[in-house]
C-alpha cells in the first residue's frame, strides 16, 4: 500500500500525504525503539565483562546472539589491550578493586574444589571445598566473582 499511496499522492491525491507522513513517523519511532533496545543490551553485555571477567558462564552466553558474543569478545580484547598499555610492564587490571578495599587481606572460604592457587610471594595454596584461607584481596576478587571463593565477613 505504501508505494501505491506515494504514486497516487504524487499524481494529485493530497489526502494521502497525511497517511504517508504518519507511516513514516511510525517507522522512525520503531527504529528509535529498536536502537535504544540494542544499545541497552550492549551496555548490559559490557557490564557482564566487569562482573564475571573474561569468561562468561554458559547460562548467560546461551541467551546471547552470535553477534553479541562477538561484540563481547572484541570488547574484552580491547579492554585487555588498554589495561596492558597502562601501569608499567605488568599492566594495570582495572577490573580489580571495583569497590575500595577496607583491608588488603580477606578471609575466604572455598565453595568448590579449584586446585592449586599461587599468590605473589610464590606460595602455592590448595583450594579445596570448605577450606578457609587468609589471602590478598586483589588475588581473590576474580575467584569470588566466579563463585569459587566466598568472602567471610566477620
Amino acid at each position: 500500500r505504501g508505494s501505491s499511496a506515494r504514486s497516487e499522492a504524487k499524481s494529485g491525491r493530497t489526502d494521502l500525504i497525511f497517511l504517508i507522513r504518519f507511516r513514516h513517523c511510525c517507522l522512525l519511532r520503531n527504529q528509535r525503539c529498536l536502537l535504544a533496545y540494542l544499545y541497552d543490551r550492549l551496555l548490559r553485555i559490557r557490564a557482564l565483562r566487569w562482573e564475571y571477567g573474561s569468561v562468561l558462564p554458559n547460562a548467560i552466553q546461551f541467551h546471547m546472539s552470535a553477534e553479541e558474543v562477538e561484540w563481547f569478545n572484541r570488547y574484552k580484547k580491547s579492554l585487555a589491550t588498554y589495561m596492558r598499555s597502562v601501569g608499567g610492564e605488568e599492566g594495570l587490571d582495572l577490573t580489580q578493586d571495583i569497590k575500595p578495599p577496607k583491608s588488603l587481606y580477606i578471609e575466604v572460604r572455598c565453595l568448590r574444589d579449584y586446585g592449586e592457587f599461587e599468590i605473589d610471594d610464590g606460595t602455592t595454596i590448595l583450594l579445596k571445598k570448605n577450606s578457609q584461607h587468609f589471602l590478598p584481596r586483589w588475588k581473590c576478587e576474580q575467584l569470588i566473582r566466579q563463585g569459587v571463593l566466598e568472602h567471610i565477613l566477620s
